[in-house]
């Protein structure tokens, strides 16, 4: 059975970034309802994060919806943990390589706003690393996860509506802006740590 993440957090602490009944529904409505389709869907024990690269193990007809929950729990589950009530910045190997890539962090952040503004449509942008440990940041639509991709997914920002319409309505520039006084790397820092 697969189930989303436990929320790491009470559901205000994200305030007044984003707001209580935001986080509410989408973790409670959207996050978890993926987790009930890809339940619906199959009944494999080929663990979640397996799934994009043993799609072909599934019947033709399901694969689509199969992936497409996958992602949506996959993706949420990595949004959550790329969040906290105390922003924190890189630690260790992967601060060190954003500074090599990217010169400072200051100026990853400006690239990977840049880069979320510029998402057409619905979906998410990431910061992978591919086997080598080389960074990039990627924008994905709708539920596609980097996994599909043979790229492990660092930190990301949900780019959904139902992310930030409550409180910014159609200014998501804005909510690109002010997610990152709540952004977290402590769960992309030991991830890259311990890949690498």
């Amino acid at each position: 059975m697969y189930n989303s993440i436990k929320l790491p957090y009470d559901y205000n602490a994200l305030e007044p970034v984003i707001d209580k009944k935001t986080v509410d529904i989408h973790y409670n409505k959207h996050h978890r309802k993926y987790a009930e389709n890809l339940n619906n869907l199959t009944n494999s024990n080929i663990p979640l994060e397996q799934i994009p690269k043993r799609i072909d193990e599934f019947p033709l007809k399901d694969r689509g919806q199969i992936l497409y929950n996958a992602g949506g729990v996959l993706n949420h589950d990595l949004y959550w943990q790329s969040l906290n009530k105390q922003t924190s910045p890189p630690t260790g190997r992967l601060l060190d390589k954003i500074n090599e890539d990217y010169e400072n962090f200051e100026n990853f952040k400006n690239i990977f706003i840049n880069k979320a503004q510029n998402l057409v449509g619905s979906g998410y942008t990431f910061l992978v690393t591919d086997n080598a440990g080389n960074l990039t940041i990627i924008n994905l639509p709708n539920q596609e996860t980097p996994l599909s991709y043979d790229l492990t997914p660092l930190f990301t920002i949900d780019l959904w509506e139902h992310a930030y319409y409550l409180k910014y309505q159609n200014d998501r520039n804005a909510y690109i802006q002010n997610i990152w006084e709540k952004a977290s790397f402590d769960y992309a820092s030991k991830l890259y740590e311990n890949l690498f």
